[in-house]
């Protein structure tokens, strides 16, 4: 057997599946237990600039604002630094009614000119999951950010915002109804 001989070699594939099917659907086998992100989003929320977006790069780790940031679990490193909030958001059924089911809020401190910042990893995995179960846990924000939140989602789909928990709309924008 020749080993520098490349044709006789068998080439293997490596790739990522993308199940956006239910992964839990009986058998058993492949992709049992996967979690499905299909119904979450992050939203990063600026309070220095009164905004609200949504930034799927922070599924990754990679949003618009952690790009080129080096982190780290230590809040002094970034005395200078803005607090950004990233908030998952996500979305279930009611019935044939979409809404928002889980909304759990992480903050980061930013630094852009040291290109540091704080986040503590653990908490944002933590609490996408806690996401994804439909916890609500948005006590630790402050009223003006739970007010840029509160408004970007009520604007985002007024009709989900109406089906969603009144814990939710009580604590982002103060709802009685």
């Amino acid at each position: 057997m020749d080993l520098f001989e490349k044709d006789n070699q068998k080439k293997t594939k490596t790739g990522f599946n993308i199940l956006s099917t239910d992964s839990t659907d009986g058998h058993g086998g492949y992709g049992t237990g996967v979690i499905d992100l299909n119904n979450v989003s992050p939203i990063i929320v600026n309070t220095e600039n009164d905004e609200a977006f949504v930034d799927m790069g922070a599924l990754h780790a990679r949003s618009a604002v952690e790009k080129r940031i080096k982190f780290t679990p230590n809040r002094e490193d970034s005395p200078n630094g803005k607090l950004y909030w990233l908030v998952w958001v996500s979305v279930n059924n009611k019935g044939a009614k979409p809404f928002y089911a889980g909304v759990t809020a992480c903050e980061m401190v930013i630094d852009m000119e040291t290109r540091r910042g704080y986040k503590s990893l653990p908490e944002h995995v933590n609490r996408m999951d806690k996401s994804l179960k439909g916890h609500i846990i948005v006590d630790h924000m402050d009223e003006k950010s739970k007010k840029i939140l509160g408004d970007f989602l009520k604007s985002h789909n007024e009709d989900m915002w109406k089906h969603s928990e009144l814990k939710l709309r009580q604590e982002l924008l103060g709802e009685e109804q």
